[in-house]
């Protein structure tokens, strides 16, 4: 497979993914056309800040898998559009929270105490130590505006330092923050409250300028710092609150355009520490992103759950292998009842009984509404699937049963329309064996595989038998047959057989041309051949 790379990363993480196998190519610095050119063949494209992933390079990319971002922030990355086209977004959030977090504190020290100022001035041969009275940390209220990974690694180390902690965060819970030893507060509170303020949020249309003139006013002095996402802050307006003594100073890390130049704002006030978006800029950090973003490619390539996929459904480690069986189960099953209900689709509904109900089975459903739509010919995988759903109108349940009357565990994926219901249910026997079970309410044993004939008949006397000598007469090899009746002798049965060679139309037209039958669908699986449509 080959794997583009157009913004530096550690070798770490080349040498990783060429041990793999894969094909690694470096073309830094691309843009425009070139990027086009260059992402054309790729089947996975690694990114840091610098590149900018617009749905222009999805529509280039037809055999992309997934984007991998080396780092945290992803709002270079067009995610509805990966989504639009199948394509998984992951990062690596966990490889430079702690040097994102130990870069914070350090911009906390440098501006409390004016020490890159104090640095520069003793370098050029003055002597001033009158000129500057540094602040305390100790007995200081630190303001967290956003306790995730990096706020709390933050809130972990400054607590220990002696700061009293407030945090503003409306998707946390107040447990979680009393763990951290922070108060949650609203957010205007957590500025007016703030001796420190420290900003940890993303990159958002929500986020961008939320910290601004009014927002400074509130803080009534003290120190800003963000070495989080740049256009967070309002960067004039922070330039110009510190310059009038709004606020004590500033630490900043990252901006809303890099690299910044002379004649930015921030660069012209003494009381601002500046740094080049060093947060993540440790040795062990760019090794530890590049590598996750390594193995999450490889784990896409696999067919395997991607642990920080953004856009993609994903499940712990530890879990995935007592869902795995169920993946291709639910697919498969989904396959089944797409091609055997007649019309329009337009819920989709997959049921879990017994131990698999009590997994994480977003993953499963996902594969489940894969295989519903494959048949349709839409171009879909587990990354756009619920959002193909909900784009075409189909409603989309899970639902869960502790219990099981005859399985440990059982998937069923139930297609409907206005008109009818059909549901498809599938389990794994010894040693990991899938079987159908159930198909439209009749008890079978099919093995889903290859391809299949589906025959709903009159329970007469010699309908199997017709049934094979037509397929024999064709030179169709039948490999296994499983028939079953949904009530007592003289109604209805379904018979399922797994077969060698494909069914042409005209077998099927033939069959159905008896009076004994009701339904025969020809069904393919696997994607093996597409000859004999369905009757």
């Amino acid at each position: 497979m080959k794997v583009l790379i157009t913004d530096p990363i550690d070798d770490a993480g080349l040498e990783r993914l060429r041990e793999s196998g894969h094909d690694v190519e470096t073309a830094y610095d691309v843009e425009g056309q070139a990027l086009l050119d260059a992402v054309a063949d790729a089947n996975a494209l690694v990114v840091r800040s610098g590149t900018e992933v617009t749905e222009e390079v999805f529509d280039a990319a037809p055999d992309l898998v997934i984007v991998g971002r080396a780092g945290i922030g992803v709002d270079n990355i067009d995610i509805d559009a990966a989504t639009d086209h199948g394509v998984i977004v992951a990062n690596a959030p966990e490889g430079n929270v702690r040097a994102a977090a130990e870069h914070t504190v350090a911009m906390s020290f440098a501006a409390a105490r004016s020490i890159p100022q104090a640095h520069a001035r003793l370098k050029a041969g003055e002597w001033a130590k009158s000129d500057y009275l540094g602040t305390e940390l100790n007995g200081k209220t630190l303001g967290i505006v956003g306790l995730g990974r990096v706020g709390q690694e933050v809130a972990k180390r400054l607590d220990g330092l002696g700061m009293n902690l407030v945090a503003y965060d409306p998707y946390i819970s107040e447990e979680r923050a009393d763990r951290l030893g922070a108060e949650l507060v609203e957010f205007e509170a957590c500025l007016e409250q703030a001796d420190f303020l420290t900003v940890h949020t993303p990159l958002t249309p929500e986020t961008e300028g939320m910290i601004s003139t009014d927002e400074l006013e509130l803080m009534g002095g003290g120190f800003l710092v963000n070495c989080a996402r740049g256009g967070v802050v309002d960067e004039e307006a922070l330039a110009e609150a510190v310059d009038d003594g709004v606020l004590d100073g500033a630490a900043v890390d990252v901006f809303a355009n890099e690299p910044i130049s002379e004649g930015h704002p921030l660069l012209s006030v003494d009381d601002v520490v500046v740094t080049p978006h060093l947060g993540a800029s440790t040795e062990a950090a760019q090794e530890n992103v590049a590598t996750s973003i390594a193995d999450q490619i490889d784990a896409a390539f696999a067919g395997e759950p991607v642990m920080n996929a953004l856009n993609a459904p994903s499940v712990d480690e530890s879990v995935f292998p007592r869902i795995q069986p169920y993946i291709g189960l639910a697919e498969t099953a989904g396959k089944i009842g797409a091609q055997l209900l007649d019309g329009r689709i337009s819920e989709v509904e997959v049921a879990y009984e017994g131990d698999i109900a009590e997994e994480d089975v977003e993953l499963v459903t996902a594969s489940g509404l894969k295989g519903v739509f494959e048949p349709l010919e839409w171009q879909v995988n587990a990354v756009n699937a619920p959002q193909i759903a909900e784009e075409r109108g189909i409603d989309v349940t899970e639902s869960k049963r502790l219990q099981s009357d005859d399985f440990q565990s059982l998937v069923t994926v139930s297609v409907g329309n206005e008109d009818e219901t059909l549901s498809v249910s599938g389990t794994l026997f010894a040693g990991d064996d899938p079987r159908i079970v159930r198909i439209d309410g009749y008890r079978v044993d099919a093995i889903p595989h290859g391809k299949m004939l589906v025959a709903r008949n009159a329970d007469k006397p010699g309908v199997i038998g017709f049934i094979g000598s037509v397929l024999g007469e064709h030179d169709i090899n039948i490999a296994g047959m499983f028939n079953a009746r949904r009530d007592d002798r003289g109604g209805e049965a379904l018979t399922v057989y797994n077969l060698d060679d494909p069914v042409p139309d005209e077998v099927v037209e033939r069959i159905l041309a008896d009076d004994r039958m009701i339904a025969v669908k020809y069904l393919t699986l696997n994607g093996e051949d597409d000859e004999g449509e369905d009757e």
